[in-house]
């Protein structure tokens, strides 16, 4: 079973809102990834909205003129973990070559969107 399925058949994150932000909490951890491979024209952007909102993680994803696509990803431990394990493979139609993560600080944010 790919990491996708097994997100979205039921992990869940332990973080709370509250009116709609995601706390900040000292947990709370955040990313930066650049996904390099074939990672555009395959689904890749709406796969991570799907996962990331299923493992309730906040930030972004966008593609890069470069052919790569880049992901913030804000969460707990567990939720940053899950959320990195999947960007290594990505949805059924992509080919992840590498994963560049860097850890950046934590911001308040709503939810994850596609830029």
């Amino acid at each position: 079973m790919k990491v996708e399925e097994r997100l979205l058949s039921g992990l869940r994150s332990h973080g709370r809102k509250h009116g709609g932000v995601m706390d900040v909490k000292p947990q709370s951890i955040r990313i930066h990834a650049q996904v390099i491979g074939m990672v555009q024209g395959v689904g890749f952007r709406y796969a991570a909205l799907r996962v990331a909102e299923r493992i309730q993680v906040t930030g972004w994803v966008h593609n890069e003129h470069d052919g790569s696509v880049v992901v913030e990803a804000q969460g707990d431990e567990e939720a940053i973990s899950s959320m990195t394990q999947w960007l290594h493979e990505g949805p059924a139609w992509a080919r992840v070559d590498n994963v560049n993560i860097e850890h950046i600080n934590p911001v308040p944010e709503r939810r994850f969107i596609i830029r």
